[in-house]
């Protein structure tokens, strides 16, 4: 569906779209809110806030199209604040909702929000599943006048009596798109369902295709339309690189590129093979953390604030991180498996050259892989440059600021044998039809063995064992 950059309404003529600001202060902010902003050095909007803001704090429903990245939070944050401003909660009954897919975006909102929250005194409660369902039940109960939910974890409250929506009058959906590849579009509609049926309904979403689409049509009223940096491939901060790799010098080159100066973001298909890939970085003696969803809650949380802050260098992810994380000055991402989905091609990069900044994304591939990688590029929108690389190469360095591994193990076991390009992969890095073949693999694996057993020994002699 191609929607205008403004919706007719249900009854005739167009509603006028209010013209875009160049400044917080030209909006009717709460005096709170603007100083609050000030504080926090944020003076000047990014295009899809300056967009949206007039319309949203009209109490206009908003229909956002923007990347991950394009200042989003703040655009529906700010006006569902403001509009709920001066009310209070009763006990279990919110004023206002923001669902998102994941418990990190969940987290990450409530803290971009917070502050503001403050100012204006409204309290605001996160509920996302693996945590006490019974503390958030006894936060609703005291009251919070805004909610940050994850679909999942706010079905299973309303089904325990613990929250009720009919007082909701401003609900954002953000990641639409992402909440409903997940599956949440059942838990999505009864929520919408729930809330007061004059209240004002934002939607962001970084593509409009079927169940989104569906959603719009249903729940929102004569929406105001925006789209704003549509897709990863239209960022010009951001450089996409395919880099051809030969199948068992596969973890050397992960290996080199994860000890660079400087924070990356890894991307494999399985929480096992991730697993495996940062017990081997670390072994390696580099900062390499896992985020999965076989992690639980608290893991997840300080995981990523350790590498926010710097603690580890590294992290090892599946597509949960994929959607919503937001980190600064990012400006490596690594699709160390290639995805085979353009939408999760743009939702990983869209980690990197965030708000203005650049950024590099580089993905993987066996040479047999190069075709099916061209077509996610093409229908990602996309252009990419190709080069063949090889561990210990200046031509992977300059790309990647890939280095050698300082080789001392992290966790006080032996260190990792040092890849070479003889090496067999490591399963879950790529397909099986990756690993080599032919009678080399056998004699391989017992000299890897043979090293590893050795190490072992030394180390025992070491500790007086």
């Amino acid at each position: 569906m191609n929607h205008p950059d403004h919706a007719h309404g249900r009854h005739g003529d167009p509603t006028p779209v209010l013209p875009a600001v160049a400044s917080f202060a030209d909006l009717e902010l709460p005096a709170e809110v603007l100083r609050t902003l000030a504080e926090r050095g944020v003076h000047e909007p990014f295009p899809i806030q300056a967009a949206t803001l007039p319309s949203a704090l009209a109490g206009r429903d908003v229909l956002g199209r923007g990347r991950t990245g394009s200042g989003k939070t703040l655009a529906f944050g700010l006006p569902l604040l403001a509009r709920t401003a001066g009310r209070r909660a009763e006990p279990k009954q919110p004023l206002a909702l923001i669902l998102v897919p994941t418990r990190e975006l969940a987290q990450q909102v409530t803290e971009a929000l917070g502050p503001y929250a403050d100012a204006l005194r409204l309290r605001m409660a996160t509920v996302v599943g693996g945590v006490s369902i019974g503390r958030q039940a006894a936060v609703l109960r005291e009251g919070a006048e805004v909610v940050v939910a994850t679909p999942g974890r706010l079905h299973d409250l309303i089904d325990r009596r613990a929250c009720r929506l009919g007082r909701v009058r401003v609900t954002v959906l953000d990641e639409a798109d992402q909440m409903c590849d997940m599956g949440f579009l059942p838990q999505v509609t009864e929520a919408l369902d729930q809330v007061h049926s004059d209240g004002q309904r934002m939607l962001f979403s970084a593509t409009l295709d079927r169940d989104v689409d569906d959603l719009v049509r249903r729940y929102l009223h004569d929406p105001v339309v925006h789209s704003v940096d549509p897709s990863a491939g239209a960022v010009t901060t951001m450089d996409h690189h395919v880099l051809v790799v030969h199948g068992p010098d596969r973890y050397a080159v992960t290996t080199e590129i994860a000890a660079r100066d400087g924070r990356v973001l890894l991307f494999l298909d399985t929480k096992h093979a991730v697993d495996q890939l940062t017990r081997h970085l670390r072994a390696s003696g580099v900062h390499a953390e896992a985020l999965h969803s076989g992690k639980s809650q608290p893991q997840r949380t300080r995981t990523l604030a350790q590498f926010k802050n710097g603690r580890i260098t590294v992290l090892v992810a599946t597509n949960v991180a994929a959607r919503g994380l937001h980190v600064d000055d990012l400006d490596l991402v690594v699709n160390v498996d290639p995805p085979t989905d353009p939408k999760d091609y743009l939702h990983r990069a869209g980690r990197t050259a965030r708000a203005g900044e650049s950024g590099s994304v580089v993905t993987l591939v066996l040479s047999g892989q190069r075709r099916e990688m061209s077509r996610v590029l093409a229908e990602a929108g996309v252009r990419a440059n190709t080069t063949k690389v090889r561990s210990g190469e200046a031509e992977l360095s300059r790309i990647t600021g890939a280095k050698a591994p300082s080789g001392n193990p992290l966790d006080g076991g032996p260190a990792a044998p040092r890849p070479k390009n003889t090496n067999a992969p490591f399963r879950g890095l790529g397909t099986s039809k990756d690993v080599s073949r032919g009678t080399g693999g056998k004699s391989r694996k017992s000299s890897e063995a043979r090293k590893l057993a050795e190490a072992r020994r030394a180390a025992q002699v070491r500790r007086g064992g």
